[in-house]
């Protein structure tokens, strides 16, 4: 699998890179609720953490689209939205433990 293939002429990625860009495998055991609220807690935690969700949320939150919008382009702003609200309710029951 060749990630980010855009040009045939480029090399491709290095197999350590292309694994770490590639999605982990997770058995259904290890994602436990409070284990995942715990993880996105600890995760978001950290100075470039704050600053990662605080992008995340002028990107989504802060933005407004033209009256002119399609419907396509609203559902996949609110789209935007609904994950950023799920990674802040994850954040917020894991610092309550």
């Amino acid at each position: 699998m060749k990630i980010f293939d855009r040009n045939r002429d480029e090399l491709p990625l290095n197999k350590g890179l292309e694994d770490a860009l590639t999605y982990q495998k997770l058995s259904p055991e290890k994602l436990e609720q409070q284990d995942m609220e715990r993880v996105f807690a600890r995760l978001f935690s950290s100075d470039d953490g704050r600053k990662a969700l605080a992008y995340l949320q002028m990107m989504t939150f802060h933005r407004a689209l033209a009256p002119t919008s399609s419907d396509m382009e609203l559902r996949y702003v609110e789209g935007q939205r609904a994950m950023v609200a799920t990674i802040l309710r994850l954040i917020d029951r894991g610092r309550k433990g």
